[in-house]
């Protein structure tokens, strides 16, 4: 029997509303086969081999006692040289001693991690970025997640070209595809038949990054607009990766695989596990191959947050994509018997429900399990025909909690925040009249229960509301940095909207009548990577020449740092948000499309650098698919990669590195540094101005960070920037320096 073990926050698929269950490892008896990912050297004097050549040498490394081809589960290709195969434990350690062998683990499951937010980033129909881009057109896009639906109205055609004629890929539905969606294949290993969507994530992701316009978009009537992608006339191919027992190690490589085949120009991943060394990370591997061919790779950050160091996909060729709320609420605000009113949300707000004062319980009464509502733990509690206060938190999730209390006879819910989830409240599609409030509301809804005999309270449904004051902040359950597998990499890169975020799912959830048209509203940064992913295929249509990296750094100098009322974005404490929530700040896709300066790296770059992360030659090969040595390698310590931010220890000795900037813009351009100091750290860039004589110029700086206080406690953080500044750009980079004795 497998034994389950909980690592990771991740998305649930049992209801609507989408945002926290665990991600699995499985491990099984020792005698059974299991699937191993199995990494190895191309045959001896070869640089490349073709499928046939590669899947004889692969079956070379396998038993031969029962048809080893049998045993392959997948052979790959682009993404790296290696297989998937079912095999023992003792059987690994027999083929560890064939030459060619690199390495061998068990796979993993990972888990999976709108109609406003295109014109909260300044997305506007026939202007800027959409006009000059043509809403990413000839851009395909691939989503490697749970399946799409195909006959949605957001996957239409209409006005499409066709794809570009160097698409290669495949079709599995028997009707369903066209010149929006031209790929949709399935390579979850325990499905069969075409790419389906069961669960609605792929369908909303991909809608996210590319959907088609469709007039009247709502869910229960709330948010209700013209629902569209960032790049509504990019090309979309699916790949079904993950089911109901999560998504396989083995059946992502292949997927991201054969995207690599097929032709893709940005890959979207919104799925993830925790902080793991590269070489052990088939993300980070199969996005080497993709950026190797010019591949753009957009992943989401995870949803473990606020916690320090809780980061996926941390790769520096990766754009790592945490999650941001917009300035839209659906508003259900509390209105207490002393007359005091907490805002919050619900996607269901019923119009006969009345707007006047019931009896108010605190489900907890002291009691901490019947305080988070779980199922049958209100069967022995009045609370018929009254409000329920219930807790977030505890293995049920908040529609089911309003169920509970629902099957108890109460007639609303009021739903407090964790704690640790502040402020950042989530519209659900709830079963009974409810709002969500943050914690802070919670407990003084909590305390006024406590004051009097008589507590009394009601819920007033406001509908949609944009515009909210406290529009941008970060949201709780985004990863934070610092980057555990590389500390000298500042992660998260960017953050985009995750909360709330309306887009296409492949059934109704409101009983809406056009079924071709049906909607929901999710929170994750499984919902922002899509957005990033989108914001990339459309500087991939505007500027074709920019590489993975090039756009990566555009977005990313580009980035706010202020939210809607001209203050520091907050997190979800409403409090100013930090490097390692925030990254570089929040992005805004009209000024990526002008950067000015970019920081650009080749994918040969990447191999100095791994080369100072200490890993062995063998493990670089493993993710850069070529033989490395690196004693014949001038190798640079992290903070010396061509990156657009910066991430340094700093003690007592003084710290230099490198930049090399390629001018995008006007040819006779001239930049000035802008220093924002760090606490405690003297910064020092020479030369202080770069001037450009043509287009693609390249000019290098040195920065310098050295201690101004010996005054500091021993592992605090502090944080910067630099920006470029010239009469129409300014270029930021933001600076993390961890204060060491």
């Amino acid at each position: 029997m497998a034994i389950l073990f909980h690592v990771m926050i991740c998305m649930v698929f049992s209801s609507p509303l989408i945002i926290a269950k665990e991600i699995t490892i499985e491990t099984l008896p020792k005698s059974s086969f299991q699937t191993y990912i199995v990494h190895v050297k191309l045959p001896r004097g070869r640089v490349s081999a073709d499928s046939d050549e590669l899947e004889r040498w692969y079956i070379s490394f396998l038993p031969g006692d029962e048809g080893p081809s049998t045993r392959l589960v997948r052979t790959f290709r682009h993404v790296t040289t290696g297989f998937a195969a079912k095999l023992t434990s003792e059987e690994v350690k027999e083929m560890e001693k064939k030459e060619g062998f690199i390495t061998a683990r068990l796979q993993k499951k990972l888990s999976l991690h709108t109609t406003h937010s295109p014109s909260f980033l300044g997305l506007h129909q026939n202007l800027g970025l959409w006009k000059s881009s043509n809403y990413g057109e000839g851009v395909i896009i691939g989503l490697i997640d749970t399946g799409i639906a195909p006959g949605h109205s957001s996957f239409d055609d209409g006005d499409m070209p066709p794809p570009p004629k160097k698409w290669k890929g495949q079709c599995e539905f028997s009707a369903g595809c066209n010149n929006k969606l031209i790929g949709a294949r399935n390579f979850a290993s325990d499905t069969w038949g075409p790419p389906v969507d069961d669960y609605g994530h792929g369908t909303h992701t991909a809608s996210t990054a590319a959907g088609n316009f469709v007039p009247g978009g709502n869910v229960f009537g709330m948010a209700n607009g013209t629902a569209v992608g960032m790049a509504p006339r990019a090309h979309l191919a699916m790949y079904k990766v993950c089911s109901d027992e999560g998504c396989y190690e083995a059946d992502i490589l292949a997927a991201m695989d054969a995207a690599i085949e097929d032709g893709v120009h940005v890959m979207s991943l919104s799925l993830g596990g925790g902080s793991i060394d590269f070489f052990d990370d088939v993300i980070a591997i199969g996005a080497f191959a993709a950026i190797q061919k010019g591949i753009f790779v957009s992943c989401s950050a995870g949803n473990s947050g606020p916690f320090s160091g809780s980061l996926s996909n941390e790769a520096p060729w990766i754009l790592t994509v945490g999650a941001s709320t917009i300035d839209r609420r659906i508003v259900a605000t509390a209105v207490l018997g002393n007359k005091d009113e907490y805002t919050g949300e619900s996607i269901f707000q019923p119009s006969d429900f009345p707007y006047e004062d019931m009896p108010l319980i605190d489900a907890a009464g002291g009691n901490v399990t019947t305080g988070l509502c779980e199922p049958g733990s209100l069967d022995n509690i009045d609370v018929k025909g009254k409000i329920v206060l219930c807790q977030s938190g505890g293995w049920t999730d908040p529609i089911d909690k309003g169920q509970t209390v629902k099957d108890a006879g109460g007639a609303a819910m009021i739903l407090m925040n964790k704690e640790r989830d502040a402020y950042t409240t989530i519209a659900d599609p709830h079963v009974l009249p409810a709002t969500e409030v943050s914690y802070d509301a919670g407990v003084k809804i909590r305390a006024y229960i406590s004051s009097t005999s008589t507590p009394r309270a009601a819920i007033m449904f406001r509908g949609t509301v944009i515009g909210f004051p406290s529009a941008l902040t970060v949201a709780s359950f985004s990863s934070r940095g610092p980057s555990s597998a590389s500390p000298g990499i500042l992660k998260p890169d960017i953050v985009g909207p995750g909360v709330n975020i309306l887009a296409a799912w492949p059934q109704s959830v409101d009983y809406y009548p056009n079924e071709n048209a049906t909607f929901n509203m999710i929170s994750g940064t499984s919902m922002s990577c899509p957005h990033l992913s989108g914001i990339a295929a459309l500087l991939k249509s505007a500027h074709p020449d920019w590489s993975p990296a090039a756009i990566k750094s555009a977005i990313m100098t580009t980035a706010g740092q202020l939210d809607s009322a001209g203050g520091p974005i907050e997190d979800e404490r409403h409090l100013p948000a930090d490097i390692f929530a925030l990254g570089a700040g929040h992005v805004n896709p009209s000024s990526a499309n002008d950067p000015g300066l970019v920081y650009d790296l080749q994918p040969e770059d990447y191999i100095p650098y791994l080369c100072g992360l200490g890993y062995t030659d063998d493990e670089i090969e493993t993710i850069v698919h070529q033989s490395v040595s690196c004693s014949n390698i001038t190798i640079i310590p992290e903070a010396q990669l061509n990156y657009p931010s910066f991430s340094v220890e700093l003690g007592a000795s003084t710290k230099t590195y490198t930049r090399t900037v390629t001018n995008v813009g006007e040819a006779n351009s001239t930049f000035s540094v802008e220093i924002i100091r760090a606490k405690g750290v003297d910064v020092g860039v020479e030369p202080c101005t770069l001037s450009f004589g043509k287009v693609n110029q390249k000019m290098t700086y040195e920065i310098t960070f050295r201690k101004s206080s010996t005054s500091v406690v021993n592992g605090t953080f502090v944080e910067g920037a630099i920006v470029w500044r010239s009469a129409k750009r300014a270029v930021r980079s933001p600076i993390s320096v961890k204060l060491v004795r």
